[in-house]
């Protein structure tokens, strides 16, 4: 399911809800509808840099772990193109910005509305 994040400051982010799904258990937010008040954008920064940061010091080991899952598939498939990794920090990059945004230009963040 896809989240579509709104904020009058910012263009839209849209988010798969299995990625968006580690933001919403840092800020306690539900998935389905919710705000992320300009108040609340500093604090949600604030959790989220260093999230970013510590899959950056670990994103060898995701990508071990994906490319394992590779090729735990059908060893007789070997038409499957290799796996692009996009990290944590590169899917939360928009979203930052939207919250950065947010806070400087005094807007809420919505979804699910």
């Amino acid at each position: 399911m896809l989240i579509t994040f709104k904020c009058k400051s910012y263009p839209e982010v849209l988010m798969y809800q299995e990625h968006a799904k580690r933001i919403f258990d840092l800020l306690d937010k539900e998935p389905e509808r919710g705000v992320i008040t300009s108040a609340e954008a500093a604090r949600a920064i604030d959790l989220i840099e260093p999230e970013i940061e510590e899959s950056r010091r670990h994103q060898a080991s995701e990508q071990v772990a994906q490319d394992i899952h590779a090729h735990d598939r059908d060893a007789d498939d070997h038409d499957h193109g290799p796996i692009e990794v996009v990290s944590f920090s590169t899917r939360m990059y928009p979203l930052l910005e939207m919250l950065r945004s947010a806070r400087d230009n005094k807007t809420d963040i919505l979804w699910g509305v």
